[in-house]
């Protein structure tokens, strides 16, 4: 015989062991990977909670049994990375398709999403695409057959890193290789701009506020994706980005001359990685406020670095006033 699904109960165990363990209901959310509000729905004993959602938050204090096996977005990203490797596995040692050097990976996924084809996932994709802030934005869907992106693995992926293809930037920082799924899921892997100029010798410098503009444009487009597909106004998003190949770089800056940053801060450690979740429909309002919750404490590596939030604020208007150029 199985007893009938007491949810009440089940909520009111988890909030026991909760303060057993003297986790507040920040640091439970956390570890669970949810937003505030999504925890307090929980803690409401709200029954329209998504299971997935609910499943981590009953994890986190013993209640669900550890997965034998990665998540679905962590498998996600794994085959991802397997198969960048895959494709550059034939290319020389130097090639800057390799990004040699060091890179920076975005990677987010909606809530509640299941589209029904490649077809449409391609269409939401170029309409997410379509609204440019910068010359060379994220998950770019080009339309020349040699780099356009192509139907695998059930999804959708593109690689700008192509070899013996005519490109009109050959460097790192342009041998983008992304990623889409069916599920909302959304993979990028880029070079470092930085090292892509001859006045500056590669692995040196991380520059102030690029990443500031790339995240601010890879946020943006998670929310003009949303909006393509018709993502209901309670959809969340989790969104991550990695640094790699920091060790030794100093904050420098060099894309916007106009700023400066004093002293020298430099990273002491090879990568940085941090995730943010919120709700899609907070981010076209909120867009300082997540990027400097999300980049903050990776600034901080930088010999304890203090990114303002008025400085992200400012970099955030510019690039949206200006659209398309940088």
């Amino acid at each position: 015989m199985i007893e009938p699904f007491d949810w009440p109960a089940l909520v009111d165990e988890a909030l026991n062991r909760r303060r057993e363990e003297g986790l507040t209901q920040r640091e439970h959310a956390a570890l669970a990977g949810v937003s505030i509000p999504t925890l307090i729905a929980f803690d409401r004993k709200q029954t329209r909670l998504s299971l997935h959602k609910a499943m981590d938050i009953l994890r986190v204090v013993g209640l669900v049994a550890k997965p034998t096996s990665l998540s679905s977005h962590g498998a996600f990203i794994k085959a991802a990375e397997k198969r960048w490797k895959e494709l550059i596995q034939d290319l020389p040692e130097d090639s800057p398709s390799r990004q040699p050097h060091g890179s920076y990976a975005i990677t987010y996924e909606l809530s509640d999403v299941f589209l029904r084809s490649v077809r449409e996932l391609q269409e939401h994709l170029k309409s997410a695409a379509s609204h440019k802030y910068t010359g060379w934005p994220p998950f770019w869907v080009p339309t020349r057959k040699a780099i356009a992106p192509y139907p695998f693995d059930g999804g959708i992926e593109c690689w700008l890193g192509q070899p013996d293809t005519e490109r009109a930037f050959d460097d790192a920082a342009h041998s983008d290789y992304w990623r889409a799924s069916l599920e909302g899921r959304m993979y990028l892997r880029r070079g470092y701009q930085e090292d892509a100029v001859d006045m500056v010798s590669p692995a040196t410098i991380f520059d102030l506020t690029l990443p500031i503009w790339r995240t601010g444009e890879a946020l943006l487009h998670a929310y003009h994706f949303a909006e393509s597909i018709d993502a209901p106004e309670t959809s969340e998003i989790y969104f991550s980005v990695r640094y790699s190949g920091l060790a030794g770089r100093e904050l420098k800056a060099w894309a916007n001359p106009y700023r400066e940053v004093f002293g020298d801060h430099r990273y002491r450690i090879g990568d940085a990685q941090n995730s943010i979740v919120c709700r899609v429909s907070s981010i076209d309002e909120n867009l300082p406020s997540l990027i400097h919750e999300l980049l903050a404490p990776i600034y901080e590596g930088f010999d304890f670095f203090d990114l303002k939030l008025q400085l992200v604020e400012e970099e955030l208007a510019k690039m949206r006033k200006d659209r398309k150029g940088f």
